[in-house]
């Protein structure tokens, strides 16, 4: 082994322990001597995106194949760079090449599996988690992702199979352990709480994130056991560290209440909408919008699109206003003032080019809710069906959910009462819609009529859509496309009633917040 070759190696070494520093120093001093060493600007890339400066850390990954890379493992990282700054389109690309190198190593494999999914190409993904898992059966995270991948894609035995080997390989690892109990795997009935526990106990005391996913996972499984005191109490303990380190974003979700409400008024909505069109599903998450998704994609015309954030990231960069996030009140109010055609067709583009989407389709981002207006206005046969269910329901439904951490729209859910006050205004702004927009455009379904009335208000719903009945959207629960959402095994069922009316069997630790729902006489 030559002198460069030994140094690089180390400094792989070095990056895989974390050890910043020296290994940032040993790249570039091969780079002193090999200005145009492929593998330095690789191991830096890397680095780069680890402090999560995806920007930087992509110029590196390019000077690392301008410089003769080809293993493919630069442009998986590239990939996974692009996903992080919301280039989905690219990243897809990026990742299709890197695949194309016909890799070997089970890091690029699975991190191609990784772009692919987030990207919503799950079944595309698969393989190369299998392929991750082949390459290198030892590592567990590998097995941890075929597991998620499997469970979006409703193969759910094989999935605890890869979350039981993940655990196998890593007893430690909490996400595996939470992964079974979200899945209510009964044969790990009697040693999954003490195994909870016991994670619970030895947990990294500051890491917050841990301590959510840990007190959720403890919460499920004394659901299970028909324990819901218990687990609302394992909901708080997980919650109030990561409450106390999370910027509070009551003030501007209030403002976003009231801007987007304010949009419903000023902006200009064709009534009725053109033939065709994408249909919007939105709502508070856990209201039934997964649901409604499979009951419409389940119809021969219309595919299913996933969550996408494409209009809001859309509106963001043409409207260019400042601050990291791409739902506040500046960028809502901007959309008065910005070119709404050009803004739907960039969406439009988006979608085709990313996903490749013939015909109708469904994008079933909650969050969309608060742009209902501007959707319509920007995409005149677009429709937007937004999910109402009880809002005692509502609220426990979304305590209960494990959100991702990185994504704060949700903080809300930290807080029992937090989340009562955002339900409220949630469902003052639907009020507003309904008044303001029209009826051909916006339609609010309530879950729990869903429920009593399948095939009614699935008629209703393909009527509002401008869609014949198809008996294939009664029987949703055979739709085989996958499902990447917390209602994963839910919609593999046929519907059933037995979540309506469940924060009665919560009480008294629900009461705090039926204080809030009971003064604005929501119930």
């Amino acid at each position: 082994m030559d002198e460069l070759t030994r140094k690089l190696s180390q400094a792989r070494i070095l990056l895989r322990r974390k050890d910043y520093r020296d290994c940032h120093a040993l790249c570039l001093n091969v780079l002193q001597s090999q200005p145009d060493n492929a593998d330095a600007f690789l191991i830096l890339g890397q680095l780069t995106a680890d402090h999560q400066n995806f920007s930087k850390a992509l110029e590196l990954f390019e000077r690392a194949i301008r410089s003769g890379e080809v293993t493919g493992e630069a442009e998986a990282h590239s990939a996974r760079c692009l996903i992080a700054l919301n280039r989905r389109d690219e990243a897809v690309v990026k990742a299709r090449a890197a695949a194309n190198r016909k890799p070997k190593d089970a890091l690029v494999l699975d991190t191609i599996g990784v772009v692919l999914s987030r990207a919503g190409h799950h079944e595309d993904a698969l393989e190369y988690y299998q392929a991750a898992v082949a390459a290198n059966p030892d590592e567990a995270s590998y097995h941890y992702n075929l597991g998620a991948a499997l469970q979006f894609l409703g193969q759910f035995d094989p999935a605890k199979s890869a979350f039981r080997a993940c655990l196998e390989r890593n007893p430690d690892d909490s996400r595996a352990l939470v992964a079974l109990a979200s899945m209510g795997d009964a044969s790990d009935e009697d040693s999954l709480i003490p195994k909870l526990e016991a994670a619970w106990d030895a947990r990294d005391q500051e890491d917050a994130d841990q301590a959510l996913q840990l007190a959720h996972a403890l919460a499920r499984a004394y659901e299970d056991q028909q324990d819901p005191a218990t687990a609302m109490d394992w909901l708080e303990r997980g919650k109030r560290q990561k409450r106390a380190r999370t910027r509070n974003r009551e003030e501007d979700d209030k403002a976003c209440f009231a801007t987007a409400a304010a949009l419903a008024a000023q902006l200009t909505i064709v009534d009725p909408p053109a033939a065709g069109g994408p249909i919007f599903i939105v709502g508070m998450p856990r209201t039934g919008t997964t649901l409604t998704d499979r009951i419409l994609s389940s119809h021969p015309e219309v595919t299913s699109a996933g969550e996408l954030s494409d209009f809001s990231v859309a509106l963001k960069r043409q409207t260019q206003t400042s601050g990291p996030y791409v739902l506040d009140p500046e960028t809502l109010d901007a959309a008065r003032n910005t070119d709404l055609a050009r803004l739907g067709q960039t969406y439009l583009d988006k979608v085709s080019a990313t996903l490749g989407l013939e015909g109708r389709f469904v994008d079933k981002m909650p969050l969309n809710a608060f742009f209902a207006p501007v959707i319509l206005s920007a995409i005149p046969n677009a429709r937007v069906v937004c999910l109402r269910r009880h809002a005692a329901d509502t609220v426990l439904s979304n305590f209960r959910q494990l959100f991702a951490t990185s994504f704060s729209y949700y903080a809300y859910a930290y807080d029992l009462k937090a989340t009562a006050r955002y339900v409220v205004q949630f469902f003052n702004l639907i009020d507003e819609y309904e008044t303001a927009l029209p009826a051909s455009r916006f339609k609010i379904l309530d879950y729990e009529s869903l429920v009593a009335d399948q095939e009614g208000q699935t008629r209703q719903l393909l009527a509002f859509c401008g869609l014949e009945f198809d008996p294939a959207c009664l029987n949703f629960h055979e739709n085989a496309a996958p499902v990447a959402t917390a209602s994963a095994t839910q919609v593999r069922q046929p519907l059933y009633s037995s979540s309506m009316g469940r924060w009665k069997s919560y009480r008294p630790a629900m009461d705090p917040a039926l204080e809030i729902l009971q003064v604005a006489d929501l119930i």
